[in-house]
């Protein structure tokens, strides 16, 4: 099976796209094409639906998608093993984070990487945290960093960074001058919900439901996917949320939003890196692993 071929097949999947798949990989749309053709006629198989402008994968597609990726991920890992051995660290590598940690904490990680080693390229995925976990667990990524640990025994999650979680509130909010809140108070307020899949939202969950309370009695007025999102919508007076104290460390310097604490709630967690426990790591993979470790919080 040709490898060249995967690798379009692959970015076709991914951006479900013909034409954005060419663009990616400099080739045209007829030639992106014939190599989606030849794999169907060599495979037997249909492997994506054309509806519209948008190509969804068969579930022949989504079959040949895992192997295609740990096939071009152990590629990958031929090359950079044999770089090293040359002396040379180069090559690439694709990792995810969540949407704290992709945003917040990785890129600037990833510069003083590749202060070290400059021939080193570096995808970052940004997702939520479930999606990150399952790009792990499926070998569409090699690690990624998250914030919380998702109950599968194929996975492993070791503590890298500390984050505190914070109810933010406009600075017309009736709370905005109070030193703190009852917990109970928290359910009457309207709210503003992460997404299903957010680590800030699972997180959140636990802690409040430790604490007795139990968040379906939320008066819940949105559901946001995003923290840039929240945080606009909680300056447009819709609503209170619980969000990463890094995401609006700007907006608390200056005084857009306010910070308020919430009586004998302790909002702390961590950010986790996540691989799969049974994959072996390219050396570049190998080595960023290493790095963030060497650099975790103590």
């Amino acid at each position: 099976m040709d490898l060249r071929r995967l690798e379009v097949f692959c970015k076709v999947y991914e951006l479900k796209s013909f034409s954005r798949a060419g663009q990616a990989c400099l080739l045209s749309q007829p030639t992106v094409s014939e190599h989606i053709r030849h794999l169907e006629t060599h495979l037997d198989v249909r492997l994506f639906d054309r509806l519209g402008r948008e190509v969804v994968p068969t579930r022949a597609g989504e079959i040949l998608y895992n192997y295609a990726r740990r096939m071009l991920n152990l590629k990958r890992e031929a090359s950079q093993t044999l770089a090293r051995y040359r002396g040379k660290m180069s090559g690439d590598l694709e990792l995810g984070g969540s949407t704290i940690p992709g945003q917040y904490i990785l890129p600037s990680l990833i510069g003083r990487f590749r202060e070290k080693f400059p021939n080193i390229f570096i995808k970052l995925v940004i997702a939520d945290t479930m999606k990150i976990a399952n790009m792990v667990l499926d070998g569409g990524l090699e690690l990624g960093v998250v914030g919380a640990k998702i109950k599968n025994n194929k996975l492993q999650f070791e503590k890298l960074f500390y984050d505190e979680l914070v109810l933010a509130v406009s600075p017309d909010h009736h709370w905005a001058k109070r030193s703190a809140i009852r917990l109970e108070e928290l359910s009457h307020a309207p709210f503003i919900m992460r997404e299903q899949g957010s680590g800030t939202r699972m997180t959140m969950l636990e802690i409040l439901e430790q604490a007795g309370l139990d968040a379906r009695e939320f008066k819940a007025v949105a559901e946001m996917g995003s923290t840039d999102a929240i945080r606009q919508a909680i300056k447009a007076k819709v609503g209170v949320s619980i969000l990463s104290r890094r995401a609006i460390a700007d907006e608390l310097q200056f005084e857009r939003l306010c910070h308020i604490p919430v009586q004998g709630l302790s909002l702390t967690r961590h950010f986790y890196l996540v691989t799969h426990k049974k994959r072996s790591r390219s050396p570049i993979g190998q080595a960023f692993m290493d790095y963030l470790i060497e650099n975790r919080d103590k």
